[in-house]
């Protein structure tokens, strides 16, 4: 496991990716809270691309909790079926659905714990939801984020969950709201697992890897 980064370090990482990318987006298409939920929970062993790929007739004919439980599981797994675990997916969603709907009015609540009370969203899934509906600058920490997060000195850690807190703890607090987004596109397109793009690194020469490419 790779040193954390002291902290002038940190602020030298992020002004950089904050210089290329100013306003990073997530890449798993939606219209509203309750799109982008499922489109996350989709998500999960799958990639964005997939995932938009399936959702894109989806949205036009269930984009709420309601229209979602009117489709039902089987309309929704001919949706979905290109995806990973579909079936479960599928279950999951409408499962969800139906809590929204009889739990909390038909809208996607806004704190972690209700989140992660619905089927098939755990705290990634939640962390999501809150960073990108809600502009909570929750930590969504992926397998990307862990590795690089080890891998260089950013935010090591155990487990996700202390990638998860080593983030909150040291980056700093200008940089919170965009920094999973920046850490999921760096390990995603340069930092990755294998050959990663050391060439193109944005923080090589603060990056701790020992076995950089050329």
């Amino acid at each position: 496991m790779a040193r954390q980064f002291e902290y002038a370090q940190m602020q030298e990482a992020f002004r950089r990716f904050q210089a290329a990318e100013p306003n990073p987006k997530g890449e798993l298409e939606h219209t509203n809270a309750f799109t982008l939920l499922v489109a996350v929970a989709l998500s999960a062993q799958a990639t964005d691309a997939g995932v938009n790929k399936a959702t894109r007739s989806l949205w036009p004919i269930a984009d709420t909790p309601e229209k979602m439980l009117a489709l039902g599981e089987e309309g929704l797994t001919e949706h979905v079926k290109t995806i990973g675990l579909y079936r479960q997916k599928a279950k999951n969603v409408i499962a969800l659905s139906r809590i929204l709907v009889e739990r909390f009015g038909g809208e996607v609540p806004s704190s972690r714990a209700a989140l992660m009370s619905l089927p098939g969203v755990g705290r990634k899934t939640a962390n999501v939801v809150l960073n990108i509906w809600f502009h909570y600058p929750a930590q969504a920490v992926d397998t990307h984020i862990f590795r690089i997060g080890n891998r260089t000195g950013l935010c090591p850690g155990r487990d996700v969950e202390a990638v998860e807190r080593a983030i909150e703890d040291n980056v700093p607090v200008e940089y919170q709201t965009h920094a999973h987004h920046w850490l999921i596109l760096h390990g995603r397109y340069i930092c990755t697992a294998r050959k990663p793009r050391c060439a193109d690194c944005l923080i090589r020469d603060l990056c701790q890897f020992e076995e950089k490419t050329a």
